[in-house]
């Protein structure tokens, strides 16, 4: 093979790195094997110094799964519709104020689409602009070594349990983020559509644990993005259960924050690896471009109204 394969970052429990991968190595079905089982052993992968281009990420893709097109039409792109555009522009951003600075492009820790009760295999990040000025960076936690640093009474508290979600993409409103303040500034003009649709879709619930199927490893299922509470145990005490769960989650010592050179590509497991990004300057300007991999763990449910929370007015 063509390319070597090494670790992402040196001490580092989850994550693998892959040099030098060609479009042509892809056609080799050893080749396509050896990064499908490197993707379930490590749940994170860079691809770095080999080739990089929209064909590439979403043949790429296609490795691990279907790529699908993205709910929201106002994010896809025109020519390959099996990517999403992730973009800020001074011009046309959502900024949020984080802990006093305003941040282009913030996105707290969250599992992709867990607002809904089908829950995405995956996805290949590619940069397509980098922020001038720098910053940028999307971070990554596993949760898998997440959930076995948890106390052994905390792991049977949260057994059974299951988390409440709703797409709300106004992370001023994210009750479970973590230790910060955040205040809305200006919303995209794409975001500001999608939002006006947000209450068309039913909450939904995602159980707090679960086993990968491959490995028999148990998952901390935890999205402190979108979560709303949980779903057996409303009021204070379920909010301090879910906000000690969360430290767990994003514990600063364990996670990896990728800091973006042009061709990278990032592909993530979106069922066992929370992500974030960290936003640029809100006069700079940043483009990402995502493929979704189709899947379903089975284990989300619509509520359909039948929820014990109260919801949140906007």
């Amino acid at each position: 093979m063509g390319f070597s394969v090494g670790e992402l970052a040196p001490g580092l429990e989850f994550g693998a790195r892959v040099s030098g991968l060609r479009l042509e190595d892809l056609e080799r079905d050893d080749v396509r094997k050896a990064l499908a089982d490197l993707w379930i052993d490590k749940g994170v992968i860079l691809f770095r110094g080999g080739e990089s281009s929209r064909q590439m990420q979403v043949e790429l893709s296609r490795v691990f799964g279907t790529p699908e097109e993205f709910p929201f039409k106002e994010s896809r792109s025109e020519e390959f519709p099996e990517l999403v555009n992730i973009k800020y522009y001074p011009e046309d951003g959502t900024a949020y104020e984080v802990d006093g600075k305003v941040i282009g492009g913030w996105i707290p820790w969250h599992t992709d689409m867990v607002y809904f009760s089908k829950l995405n295999r995956g996805g290949i990040l590619r940069p397509h602009t980098l922020p001038a000025k720098g910053g940028g960076a999307t971070g990554y936690a596993d949760q898998i070594s997440a959930y076995e640093r948890l106390p052994e009474d905390l792991k049977a508290r949260i057994e059974n349990l299951h988390v409440v979600y709703s797409a709300d993409l106004n992370y001023a409103h994210a009750r479970f983020a973590g230790d910060v303040q955040i205040k809305f500034v200006r919303g995209a003009q794409s975001w500001s559509r999608i939002m006006k649709r947000i209450y068309q879709y039913p909450r939904v619930i995602h159980p707090m644990v679960f086993t990968q199927a491959e490995t028999g490893r148990k998952v901390l299922n935890v999205s402190p993005g979108f979560a709303e509470g949980v779903y057996e145990m409303g009021g204070p005490e379920g909010d301090a259960l879910l906000q000690e769960v969360v430290s767990y989650c994003v514990d600063p010592d364990r996670t990896y924050f990728h800091d973006w050179e042009e061709d990278d590509m990032v592909l993530w497991d979106n069922w066992r690896t929370l992500h974030c990004a960290a936003g640029v300057e809100p006069d700079d300007t940043r483009l990402m471009e995502r493929t979704t991999i189709h899947g379903d763990y089975a284990l989300g449910q619509d509520l359909d109204g039948n929820d014990k929370l109260p919801r949140f007015d906007a």
